[in-house]
Order: C-alpha cells, then structure tokens, then sequence
C-alpha cells in the first residue's frame, strides 16, 4: 500500500489553546500497535482529556482514547492505555526543564496523518487566568461583529 501524502486532521484540542497561552510547539510520532493505527485512520481517536508527563527520560500521554478497531478481535488494545511519544532527547530535555523551572505544562493539541505516519502536535503551555480567557472571548465577539458589518455593507 502506498504511502499518503499531506496531512490529514484526526482530532483537536480546541480547549487547549482556551485555557493556556501555547508558547512552542513539537511534533511528535506515538508507539502504537497495529490495529490502533487502523483505528486512528479511520478518526476514531480522542484527546480531550489527556494529559502529557515525562517519566524517566521518557515522555508519555495519558488518557488518549482510540477506540478498538472493529475487526481486531484479540489484537485489540485498552483504548485507554498509556503510549509513549518519540520526541529526540534535547526536546524531551528543553521540556523537561521548562516543566520544572518555569511552570509549564506539556498539552496535547492535535493528532494527524502526514505522509503515511501517525504524529502529534504538542505544545509548550502557560495557564491562563480567568480574566485572561475574558479578554478572548471579548476579542471573538469583536471579531466575528466585525465580519457580519462587513458582510452586511458589501452585499
């Protein structure tokens, strides 16, 4: 089977980018078995509760749901389980230390096809506080009244 080219979306975390201010952002592979990948093809994968820790030099996500693949029978994992991602040790190492220095916090953000391979986008992130996620909700209205006047004048 040939590979596909481009990227092809899977799932996205709109709450992340809602609740934290993203500062950088990594691509990242996920170890996964055979019919979890067929899963994921088909878009059956879910990231909006999970979570992304560093344990032992080695950097994982929790909570990540791929729904078992209809006809894996037996080779059918725990949707749930825990899977590593494949990050390069100088990244796992400049996330590691702005974890534990600055107060950041390691999001998922999306899940994707490129070129045949199942990535992840994750991003490096700083909570954002109450009035914060006032201010982009006063930003949207603005922008989105914005787009109606002009719609209305150019018809």
């Amino acid at each position: 089977m040939a590979k596909e080219r481009g990227n092809k979306l899977i799932a996205n975390n709109k709450k992340a980018y809602f609740d934290y201010f993203i500062e950088e952002k990594y691509e990242a592979g996920i170890a996964l078995a055979g019919t979890e990948v067929k899963s994921v093809r088909q878009g059956h994968c879910s990231i909006k509760e999970s979570f992304i820790s560093i344990d032992k030099g080695e950097i994982y996500i929790y909570r990540m749901n791929i729904s078992p693949y209809e006809k894996g029978n037996i080779f059918n994992k725990d949707p749930l389980r825990t899977r590593k991602l494949l990050l390069h040790k100088y990244e796992i190492n400049k996330l590691m230390g702005a974890q534990q220095v600055k107060g950041y916090a390691i999001v998922p953000l999306k899940v994707y096809i490129r070129d045949g391979l199942v990535k992840m986008e994750i991003g490096l992130a700083k909570g954002k506080k109450l009035y914060d996620k006032r201010q982009d909700i006063a930003k949207k209205d603005v922008k989105r009244e914005n787009e109606r006047e002009f719609k209305i004048r150019n018809l």
